[in-house]
């Protein structure tokens, strides 16, 4: 049997429980750090034993519903490569959108930024190797998230604060850029979340109560003590949270601009509160 076919019988094996197909070509690429033009000319091959027990290894993780990325190891975000396993969250693309906003948005040096729910540390270690004259500190209510994330700050020497704290406990000092991207899945949507996520990835970094909002208030509720005068907030939000976000903010900053945005799949996913 060659390649070809062996990732044919086992793609359609993960598409029958409902994983995706590709995910198999990803991990093995990435474990065996093929490049495409590699992968591609070895498809035609007649599969060599190890790859024969290392594909069925992959494909029994996966089809247990266990991330790629987690299998790997690592996940590239902003350009960086950061370790991710079960104690955080994968980082999804729609944050890298956030991240771009904010350093378009955002072109002073020397700003004081705070990452609430840093998880891995994607968008706080992604603005400091931006923004190197930005001071970032990064919060984070599980120690072992906050573990993986300062072995990844350490990984790509960048100095970040990092803070153990539920959302404004530990928190101190004034802040020009306050951002976050915290559990926001209700409890009832769990249907709509894929397999992979619900069985491995950390419920503490998913869901929240209220409906989703609950952390959301309390990031409102608190936030007016750390911002900066002029200072701007830019929050990531589930599809169908923009309106409700917005009112939440517009009640604390009825004097500000709240802005709800939306990602390249015109779903909204952004909230920003700045000054008009």
């Amino acid at each position: 049997m060659n390649y070809a076919q062996l990732f044919s019988y086992y793609e359609s094996r993960l598409d029958e429980v409902g994983e995706e197909p590709e995910s198999l070509a990803y991990t093995f690429r990435s474990v065996k750090q093929l490049s495409l033009t590699d992968f591609v000319l070895l498809l035609p091959k007649e599969v060599a034993a190890e790859d024969e027990r290392l594909l069925e290894e992959i494909f029994c993780q996966l089809a247990r519903h266990y991330p790629a990325q987690y299998i790997v190891g690592r996940v590239t975000f902003q350009g960086l490569d950061l370790t991710v396993d079960p104690r955080v969250l994968i980082p999804r693309p729609e944050t890298e959108e956030l991240v771009d906003l904010i350093k378009n948005e955002n072109q002073r040096e020397d700003l004081a930024v705070l990452d609430i729910g840093t998880g891995s540390g994607a968008i706080a270690l992604s603005l400091a190797h931006s923004r190197p004259s930005w001071r970032v500190s990064a919060t984070d209510i599980s120690p072992e998230a906050l573990a993986v994330a300062k072995k990844n700050a350490e990984q790509h020497q960048l100095p970040i604060t990092f803070i153990q704290s539920d959302v404004w406990q530990k928190v101190t000092g004034k802040y020009d850029i306050i951002v976050s991207n915290p559990p926001y899945i209700a409890r009832e949507d769990e249907a709509e979340v894929g397999l992979n996520v619900l069985h491995s990835e950390p419920h503490l970094a998913l869901f929240a109560a209220e409906h989703g909002l609950a952390i959301y208030r309390e990031l409102a509720a608190g936030v007016a003590t750390f911002l900066a005068e002029g200072g701007k907030i830019y929050l990531e939000i589930g599809y169908q949270q923009g309106q409700q976000v917005r009112e939440l903010f517009q009640k604390a900053f009825p004097d500000k601009r709240i802005r709800v945005l939306t990602d390249q799949f015109g779903q909204d996913r952004m909230v920003v509160i700045d000054d008009r």
